[in-house]
């Protein structure tokens, strides 16, 4: 398999379309006006509850600033909201390369643009499983997908992306955008990366340890398994 090394990239990315899908909503409606206030032009691509949140703070600048998802992939959520953000044009711009010739073709031929910064958490499963008699069909329904995609896709393209999982962190990127004109440098970026793959470490081990504890034969019987 041919490994892709990247030789060119910026120190400072401007911050101009941002992915936002997040379970834990808290300073979101702190996060969201100063983005905006920091990066006027900035346009952030949301999903379900989230997209609703946003819209609410945003209110008259919410055309401006805000795209469902949906809207911009051309594909409905299916499945119940199950699958939303698992897309090729997604996944195309957060880890399309700047420097990279056939990642800027591939942009243009599907219309599709270049994501500076994905702001994510995840469904909330340790929460879930802490509950007392907790079931593991309520468990596995918390088992996030494209979330760790988002994550991943994102952490492991630090060279231009900025992964965003913690909602403390907030404060701390508006003020770096502030001090550099809407724009993030490389080593935020880098620091972030580290975080969000703690973050999707944590989640599977948390998955793993839970579901480890429950052989399929201790697992109750309560399906309807069908037989062919």
């Amino acid at each position: 398999m041919a490994v892709n090394v990247v030789c060119d990239i910026d120190n400072l990315v401007a911050i101009k379309h941002v992915l936002v899908s997040v379970s834990d909503k808290t300073g979101l409606d702190t996060f969201i006006p100063a983005l905006i206030e920091t990066c006027p032009d900035v346009v952030i691509y949301s999903t379900g509850g989230t997209y609703t949140a946003i819209k609410d703070m945003l209110k008259d600048k919410t055309a401006a600033h805000l795209v469902q998802v949906s809207d911009y992939t051309g594909q409905p959520e299916t499945q119940g909201g199950l699958v939303k953000t698992l897309d090729f044009k997604i996944y195309l711009g957060i880890l399309t390369e700047k420097y990279n010739p056939a990642h800027q073709a591939d942009l243009a031929r599907t219309s599709a643009v270049a994501i500076d910064m994905v702001v994510c958490n995840l469904y909330p499963f340790a929460k879930t499983v802490a509950k007392e008699g907790v079931t593991v069909e309520e468990a596995r329904s918390n088992i996030d997908i494209g979330g760790p995609t988002m994550v991943r896709a994102s952490a492991k393209n630090y060279l231009r992306v900025a992964s965003v999982v913690n909602p403390e962190d907030y404060p701390v990127i508006i003020e770096k955008l502030k001090a550099a004109g809407g724009k993030l440098d490389l080593k935020s970026r880098y620091e972030l990366s580290c975080k969000a793959f703690a973050h999707t470490a944590e989640y599977d081990s948390a998955i793993a340890k839970f579901l480890g504890a429950y052989p399929l034969e201790k697992v109750p019987t309560t399906y309807n398994l069908m037989h062919k």
